[in-house]
């Protein structure tokens, strides 16, 4: 296998990397409250909300201080190595824009994100995760 090809198998594993972590976050807060509702044990796992509100938040700090988050900048800098084109900005931003052709000022995006961490704040209180090391 070429090098070019080693930098762009790379770089797709890591936009894979990103994507399950979108998913995560977003999946995770949907499925919490049904899990309440459903009865579903694993919804208040400690440690699965753990990583949920770690994820969500280092998402909510990278917005706040306008930090493109590092999955973003390991990709980009592969591609480029590879020759392949790449993007400016946001992983989400770009693929915002490129599926849904939505278009926002930076200040969206923060508030989004930083109302969706609250969201995420208020699941864990409302759905209540068991104690480390409880059943």
């Amino acid at each position: 296998m070429e090098t070019r090809q080693l930098y762009l198998l790379a770089a797709d594993a890591i936009l894979v990397t990103h994507t399950l972590f979108v998913a995560f976050v977003v999946f995770g807060l949907v499925l919490i409250p049904i899990g309440k509702l459903r009865a579903w044990r694993w919804v208040r796992n400690p440690w699965f909300r753990l990583l949920h509100l770690l994820a969500i938040g280092v998402v909510v700090l990278q917005a706040w201080f306008s930090v493109i988050c590092p999955l973003t900048i390991w990709e980009m800098a592969l591609r480029e190595r590879a020759g392949d084109t790449v993007y400016s900005g946001s992983f989400i931003v770009h693929w915002l824009e490129s599926i849904l052709y939505y278009r926002a000022p930076e200040w969206v995006f923060v508030t989004g994100y930083t109302a969706f961490g609250a969201l995420v704040v208020v699941s864990w209180f409302w759905v209540r995760p068991r104690r480390f090391g409880g059943r």
